[in-house]
């Protein structure tokens, strides 16, 4: 139960945005109370062991980091670790009647040998150096912005300061772009994959929800890339929850909020239920890291038309890696980055066509990687020592309408087609090379966008709570892009401007809202 009746701050949701405003505000002197409904703080960005009798934990929904700004690790003195993939992203085709691949290494030298092998030329390599170079440039200039206030649309283009970057990013379908820059197939589906994860749109959608999607998959940190947490991610929030209660935060796990009663000005009252009953806390402030459809709800209102998720994620764990039918890449190579299958653009294209029209895709999209391969100690040091590796995979063009009828039948059939892709471009069936937990069974299990609104209350499954958006200033956004229309009642969630991924960015940007910065 709470300790005290009122505290200045109240922050419903333990999620990694919630324990980001709660650090910052406690460390700046507010007393501050996390109400969490779950048992334990996190939210989708926790590590658990999903199979039972092996010591092996996983990141169960959230798996890279990429958008967290170092800043927001130094204000806060995190301990914590982000390591390097050596290999950016694998992805197997079958050509002229041999099984190959494009290799993206850290290393420029086999990234562009790999392109040769699979283009027969140098052309492909100079244009994906062209359009990440752009990417890069853009990244440098708009990453330090998430940590201020929203500017303006024309502010931002100034920092860009680059027409043709922002003609291509902000302006037109990003289709465009990549059509006009790349001309093999798989190198456009390569680019394009940013665009889409947790995102059902076509490359040309005119609505540019698909360009919101890369650009935040692109600009992390002013490099894009994708770190793993060394640990798992339940270690990046064990870390975050340990910096707010070392500051003087409270927290109440287990507390579920059930209303939000506010003056719209200095004073707010937050009602919850536990399992001993219910009751109230009064606040200056609330924040809260739930969704806008779930504030709306707190609070009495019309809920905002809800958007649906799209991705179907699949968590595995290992006895060895499986061998390809790419003699040229190590499986070791292949599964450390991004593990692309069946996301070649005009495969992308069908299986968006596909699941638009209400059947799941026929060969549907994939991305895969290996957590352990990168950072071995979120495995036992028995799994570790006899060759075992997780293994999570992120399905695309999977949206919530398609699981409706009977979530558990799709899914098993998804998932059955989804690795039926995989196979294709292995030596040895994954089922093969799958471990067994205690009771026997296989250890794999998989999340719908159903799943994941029953387990995390996202509407509609929705990763990022509702569509991204631009990172500026829009109609209805106040001064950092976390305001509601009350005052004293904040959104420090995905669902802010700015929002989604694991990146603190909104719960730091309701902090500062709070502290008047």
């Amino acid at each position: 139960m709470p300790a005290h009746e009122r505290y200045d701050a109240v922050i419903v949701g333990g999620g990694h945005n919630g324990l980001v405003a709660a650090a910052y505000l406690a460390r700046a002197g507010r007393s501050v109370l996390v109400l969490e409904r779950l048992g334990s703080t996190g939210g989708a960005a926790v590590s658990s062991r999903p199979f039972a009798g092996l010591e092996a934990r996983l990141s169960r929904y959230s798996y890279l980091v990429s958008l967290l700004p170092r800043k927001i690790v130094r204000d806060l003195g995190l301990e914590l670790t982000l390591r390097k993939r050596s290999v950016s992203s694998y992805t197997p085709v079958r050509r002229d009647g041999r099984a190959t691949g494009l290799l993206v290494d850290d290393r420029a030298d086999a990234t562009r040998q790999s392109f040769e092998r699979l283009t027969h030329g140098t052309a492909e390599y100079r244009a994906w150096e062209d359009f990440h170079g752009m990417t890069r440039r853009v990244a440098e200039r708009v990453f330090p912005t998430l940590t201020e206030p929203l500017p303006t649309r024309e502010e931002l283009r100034r920092r860009v300061d680059d027409d043709s970057a922002w003609r291509t990013l902000f302006e037109e379908p990003l289709g465009a772009a990549v059509e006009a820059y790349f001309r093999d197939d798989l190198v456009r589906g390569v680019v394009l994959t940013d665009a889409l994860i947790g995102t059902f749109a076509d490359a040309h959608d005119p609505s540019l929800k698909q360009n919101r999607c890369f650009l935040y998959h692109v600009i992390g940190n002013g490099t894009g890339d994708w770190d793993v947490p060394v640990g798992g991610m339940g270690q990046l929030t064990d870390t975050l929850a340990a910096a707010a209660r070392s500051a003087g935060a409270e927290f109440a796990t287990g507390h579920q909020v059930t209303g939000i009663e506010t003056d719209g000005h200095r004073q707010a009252e937050v009602a919850y239920r536990t399992a001993e009953g219910y009751g109230t806390v009064a606040a200056g402030h609330v924040l809260v890291g739930a969704s806008p459809h779930e504030l709306a709800a707190l609070l009495g209102e019309r809920p905002p038309a809800a958007t649906e998720g799209a991705q179907l994620k699949v968590n595995m764990l290992l006895k060895r890696l499986p061998q390809l039918r790419d003699p040229a890449v190590d499986p070791r190579q292949a599964f450390a980055g991004t593990f692309h299958i069946a996301e070649g653009y005009e495969q992308l294209a069908t299986a968006y066509s596909e699941a638009a029209e209400g059947r799941p895709p026929s060969a549907p999209p994939s991305e895969i990687y290996c957590h352990s391969l990168t950072d071995p100690t979120v495995l036992g040091p028995e799994l570790a020592g006899r060759g075992y590796h997780t293994l999570t995979l992120f399905g695309l063009h999977t949206p919530a309408r398609l699981f409706a009828a009977d979530n558990d039948a799709v899914r098993e059939s998804l998932l059955a087609s989804t690795l039926a892709q995989l196979d294709g471009h292995l030596a040895e069936p994954l089922a093969d090379c799958l471990a067994e937990d205690a009771d026997g069974r296989p250890c794999i299990e998989a999340k719908t966008p159903l799943d994941l609104e029953r387990d995390l209350r996202l509407p509609g499954g929705n990763i990022f709570h509702r569509d991204l958006a631009f990172p500026h200033a829009q109609e209805g956004t106040g001064r950092w892009g976390v305001e509601t229309g009350h005052a004293n009642v904040l959104l420090c969630g995905a669902g802010a401007v700015r929002g989604g991924g694991v990146s603190g960015i909104p719960g730091h940007n309701a902090a500062m809202a709070v502290l008047g910065l």
